[in-house]
């Protein structure tokens, strides 16, 4: 059995770890809210943003001129995955990682697969492979739209030059502090939406076609980027608050085991000193 002062320093150590993690806690808790808001603001705008653009690629013909539509042979493949720049939250960014590799060695396999990574954890991982194209971690310093909308830019003009024949996205999807749901969405071309053989859409355009599709796909483009990121953002704060919650849980029960130990075995102490004491005392009466 460990001694007293073994005993004492690991009950300190592990009431330090309790309170930093209590703490970690309670600033996820605090980011969580703004960046809930956030995401939970902005998702219906981008669903249905997204849902116009699907039903706009459904009316296009070859001579639209949508560039983003193009349908080619998939030869090269850019994933980009969406993580954390730190870590203490839990599978988070595991399961990103894991799910990016699982597209590379199944999904992809024989094809020419590279990463770009939003994110230290997913660059990290994927770095010493040399498949890392770019690393945008520095976004998560200033989270606005304008600096993602940079980096989808970038997407769109690779794909456009013909860098890569499929672009797609892998991420957490928010649903709330303690569930995230990996997503893997296509980001490019643009699949449009199985049209109904019974149903008849016919639509007005005003401006014309073209000018809509100009306009329309770059920024919807953009707004599921952003959307991926702030979803990616919210779920970050929620993995980190409850791994957070789970370690104090465990710091406090250990702290207890642990001053039960530290309790008995003073007692076993104070209890053979007095023995001792009895002992020597018997020994001088004889």
């Amino acid at each position: 059995m460990a001694n007293l002062k073994e005993i004492r320093n690991r009950i300190s150590s592990v009431s330090s770890t309790m309170q930093i993690t209590s703490a970690m806690k309670m600033v996820s808790a605090a980011k969580l809210k703004k960046a809930q808001d956030a995401i939970t603001a902005m998702r219906p705008y981008a669903d249905k943003l997204t849902e116009l653009l699907q039903d706009l690629s459904a009316t296009l013909d070859v001579d639209s001129g949508s560039k983003f539509s193009e349908q080619r042979e998939v030869k090269k493949v850019l994933i980009v995955a969406i993580t954390s720049n730190r870590g203490l939250c839990g599978a988070f960014n595991s399961n990103i990682i894991k799910q990016t590799q699982n597209l590379i060695s199944n999904v992809y396999a024989g094809k020419k697969v590279s990463v770009l990574a939003i994110g230290k954890k997913g660059n990290d991982a994927f770095s010493k492979k040399q498949i890392v194209i770019g690393n945008y971690s520095e976004l998560y310093d200033d989270l606005t739209f304008d600096n993602v909308a940079d980096v989808a830019k970038r997407l769109m003009e690779m794909f456009t030059e013909g860098e890569f024949d499929k672009i797609e996205i892998v991420y957490n999807k928010f649903k709330n502090a303690a569930t995230q749901e990996i997503i893997v969405e296509q980001f490019l071309p643009i699949v449009p939406i199985e049209k109904d053989a019974n149903a008849t859409l016919e639509y007005i355009f005003e401006p014309s076609k073209i000018e809509i599709v100009e306009e329309l796909i770059p920024k919807s483009l953009k707004t599921q980027l952003y959307k991926g990121i702030r979803d990616s953002f919210a779920s970050e704060h929620g993995a980190r608050m409850t791994a957070m919650h789970k370690a104090t849980d465990n710091a406090t029960e250990l702290r207890d085991q642990l001053k039960l130990t530290y309790n008995k075995a003073r007692q076993a102490s104070i209890t053979n000193e007095i023995l001792e004491i009895v002992g020597g005392a018997e020994a001088l009466n004889n």
